[in-house]
């Protein structure tokens, strides 16, 4: 049985003719009697017959049209419950993010959410590929994902919300000798060594790229993923390396600075991923409205810039 055809069934009872019951549902009467045709062939026992020229219920139509009456109802009650999940601003949002993203949002996040009528959330992290990041929507309401410059666009199955481009700066220490420029041209990095990430990410594509501008195959010193780490073996050594510019927090490392490449500007795209209906609920749209604030304010020069 199809909620159209009871529907229509309902109807029959109440307004008593094919024609009026077409007419209520705004429907040519041949399609009212396609579905009480197809309710029909569904049940045993006969639910209309013919009352001269106009169709009637039998007892066991009325007995189901009167059913129907409850379907609707919960119909209904389903429905509102729908609506108030969706206009409710407080709930429960998961939110999961690589983990630089995780380290930069979390905190302000929880901060801004720590007040009456604000949604909860749950927070996760999860370093994967690329191209594995939709798929955590299955699981997660929001999903702060990284797509490098130059790779292919998110996929049509998940909405896209742009956070920020995050540039990739050189990272070294204030008493390199290449510290006293503003910016550190390719050329300029032909003798260095790098610590870069391990071969197969996105990141080693930008070090090869500055190191065939500036004329030299790029010399791997070290191979570390986690940023952090990288940071405090740069401290530690002369080595050079490229950090996210507003996401890696520097301020652990106060005898590193940052500097940006010159006619390149290697990044990448910070997006927050979800599936379409998920954005319709108004706590979700709310986590979304602090992510955006946060950016911002990661964004947003500071004095001692």
């Amino acid at each position: 049985m199809e909620l159209g055809q009871l529907r229509a069934l309902r109807e029959l009872g109440e307004r008593g003719s094919i024609a009026a019951v077409a007419a209520a549902l705004h429907v040519t009467p041949s399609s009212v009697s396609q579905q009480l045709s197809a309710l029909q062939r569904g049940v045993a026992v006969p639910l209309t017959f013919k009352d001269g020229r106009r169709t009637a219920l039998t007892d066991a139509g009325r007995a189901l049209a009167l059913a129907a009456v409850e379907v609707e109802v919960a119909l209904e009650r389903a429905e509102q419950a729908v609506a108030q999940f969706q206009s409710e601003p407080q709930g429960v949002v998961a939110v999961t993010a690589f983990h630089s993203a995780a380290l930069a949002f979390f905190g302000p996040l929880l901060t801004r959410l720590n007040a009456p009528g604000q949604p909860g959330v749950t927070l996760s992290d999860f370093d994967v590929a690329q191209e594995s990041f939709p798929a955590l929507t299955q699981d997660h309401d929001l999903v702060i994902a990284h797509r490098w410059t130059g790779s292919p666009p998110w996929p049509g199955s998940v909405r896209v919300e742009p956070l920020l481009f995050e540039p990739l700066d050189l990272v070294i220490r204030k008493n390199h000798r290449l510290a006293a420029k503003v910016s550190i041209a390719p050329e300029d990095l032909r003798e260095e060594a790098w610590v870069a990430v391990h071969q197969g990410f996105p990141l080693e594509n930008a070090i090869e790229q500055i190191a065939g501008i500036g004329g030299a195959e790029a010399r791997i010193a070290h191979r570390i993923n986690e940023f952090f780490v990288a940071a405090a073996v740069v401290a530690a050594s002369d080595c050079v390396a490229l950090m996210p510019r507003y996401t890696t927090d520097m301020h652990h490392h106060p005898e590193l600075s940052l500097r940006p490449i010159s006619r390149l500007g290697p990044g990448r795209h910070i997006d927050c991923l979800a599936r379409p209906e998920t954005l319709e609920r108004s706590n979700v749209e709310t986590v979304l409205a602090q992510l955006r604030a946060i950016t911002s304010r990661l964004t947003s020069p500071s004095p001692s810039s």
